[in-house]
């Protein structure tokens, strides 16, 4: 389906408003391919707000992974979307496309700007914080980076029950998401000089930092990085399991495009496994023609459930 018909589909009049729309949906299908499959799953209404979403997240992290800026440019550059953010949050206008596309979807939606101001916080630890001693210590940026992503998607997916008894679930599933590209990208993420996974829990294999850089470098994971790895595995597949209810707590209409992403994801954790956990010599990438066996059966149900 055409951006136009989303647009029409979503009671998008104002050109103005359309063209900020448009360039999120560019930005969603230019960087998150398993994500911008997901959405095609969604009623044509829902589209656009899903699409100003993530066009957000996605600036933010450019800026986050801008890796020709250095720390005080990149926090100049967060200082000045969080100034122009606030701004529109406030006053409900800006001259910024991928906001106004936010502005309107937060507004339409009824979504908390508290989610959008704690995001922004985890940001901000991206520029200085390059390690986590423990879960718990993770589990605080992780909240602001993945959870309240769930929570923002959440209000344009409607739920069955009420939207407070679907948070939880919907904040793990962020959670869940995210934990897997932390596994998935622990190369590159050591490339940037970041490791997303637990000190304490990887010295339990006798695996720290060093360890890592080393096997990045050899571009082979030894036995002790490839159990603690496994272990990291374990914890995402938990989880998932956590996440899993709250499927059945969202709107007919909307399951399918969430049943899809939780599927595609948690067939990048089964490629993990199935490389014996060995990341650090190339990147685990789910085929196109998985996307499409999970995705095909999935349009059809959500065809279905937009009819009934």
């Amino acid at each position: 389906m055409s951006a136009e018909r989303e647009l029409d589909a979503a009671g998008v009049t104002a050109p103005a408003l359309r063209d900020a729309y448009r360039r999120c949906r560019e930005l969603n299908a230019q960087h998150g391919r398993t994500y911008y499959l997901a959405t095609r799953m969604l009623s044509a209404e829902q589209r656009p707000a899903v699409h100003a979403l993530y066009g957000f997240a996605r600036w933010v992290d450019d800026v986050v992974d801008d890796v020709h800026s250095g720390v005080d440019e990149k926090n100049a550059a967060l200082g000045a979307i969080d100034g122009r953010l606030q701004v529109a949050l406030r006053d409900g206008t800006t001259d910024d496309p991928v906001l106004a596309a936010l502005m309107d979807t937060v507004h339409r939606y009824d979504i908390p700007v508290q989610h959008f101001q704690d995001f922004m916080a985890s940001m901000r630890m991206d520029l200085t914080v390059t390690g986590y001693a423990t879960y718990s210590d993770l589990e605080r940026y992780v909240h602001g980076s993945a959870a309240v992503i769930g929570l923002q998607v959440l209000p344009v997916l409607g739920t069955s029950t009420s939207r407070e008894e679907a948070e939880p679930a919907a904040a793990a599933l962020g959670v869940a998401f995210q934990l897997t590209n932390f596994i998935r990208d622990v190369g590159e993420d050591l490339d940037r000089g970041r490791v997303y996974l637990p000190a304490d829990e990887l010295a339990a294999f006798g695996v720290d930092r060093e360890r890592l850089l080393h096997a990045r470098a050899q571009g082979r994971a030894d036995q002790q990085v490839r159990a603690a790895l496994r272990d990291q595995v374990r914890r995402a597949r938990q989880v998932y399991e956590r996440a899993w209810p709250g499927i059945g707590m969202l709107a007919p209409r909307s399951r399918p495009c969430v049943l899809t992403a939780y599927r595609l994801y948690g067939r990048i954790l089964d490629l993990v496994e199935g490389a014996d956990c060995d990341v650090l010599s190339r990147r685990v990438v789910v085929s196109n023609g998985r996307r499409l066996a999970v995705a095909l059966p999935a349009l059809a149900r959500a065809v279905f459930a937009r009819a009934a």
